[in-house]
């Protein structure tokens, strides 16, 4: 399948490359952008993870795109929607995601991505709710998820049933947004 491409203002999200696995491999064993998942990730599990991403867009229509830097067509990461692979109560669902390498944090990047995910979500796979859940002590990640619309459930919180009990990233915190929702917020949004 063809992954079709998003530009925003600064990003490309696009499709994998080959180019793309060395950063990223780079990215995810850097124990600051691993701070809240429970290890890093050696070059086998970033490909692994690289050729899932690919599997989930072949298999569902959407999925995890790689996404460029428009000014100089550096890889920084990848967001995009993903249907999580474990039960829990809220599952099946589709999860908006994203991780980015540590020095394109801070520059609004995450929240411009994660809003074209949803744009794309809602609009071209035509998903009736997209989630997105982190630990609480992901402030930055729960911050984003804030700013591109998305609502706390706080009854929805949950704990992580692939993280052992008792290990302190166990718990997550559940956010959500409905289609009906999304709509209504970027229709009143208009001129």
């Amino acid at each position: 399948m063809a992954i079709p491409e998003i530009s925003t203002s600064r990003l490309l999200l696009r499709g994998w490359r080959d180019a793309d696995r060395a950063p990223f491999t780079a990215m995810n064993a850097d124990p600051a952008v691993m701070e809240h998942f429970p290890a890093v990730l050696d070059g086998a599990a970033s490909d692994a993870l690289v050729d899932r991403f690919l599997e989930h867009w072949a298999a569902h229509g959407f999925g995890i795109w790689a996404a460029e830097r428009r000014s100089d067509a550096q890889f920084i990461g990848y967001a995009g929607l993903y249907m999580p692979s474990f039960e829990a109560h809220f599952t099946p669902a589709v999860e908006v995601g994203w991780r980015l390498a540590h020095e394109a944090w801070g520059h609004g990047y995450a929240t411009e991505a994660g809003e074209a995910a949803l744009r794309f979500g809602f609009e071209q796979a035509r998903l009736g709710e997209i989630v997105s859940f982190t630990v609480p002590a992901n402030e930055r990640s729960w911050r984003v998820m804030e700013r591109i619309g998305m609502r706390r459930d706080p009854a929805g919180d949950f704990d992580h049933p692939r993280i052992s009990p008792g290990h302190r990233l166990r718990r997550h915190v559940l956010y959500r947004l409905g289609r009906e929702d999304w709509l209504r917020t970027h229709a009143e949004a208009k001129p």
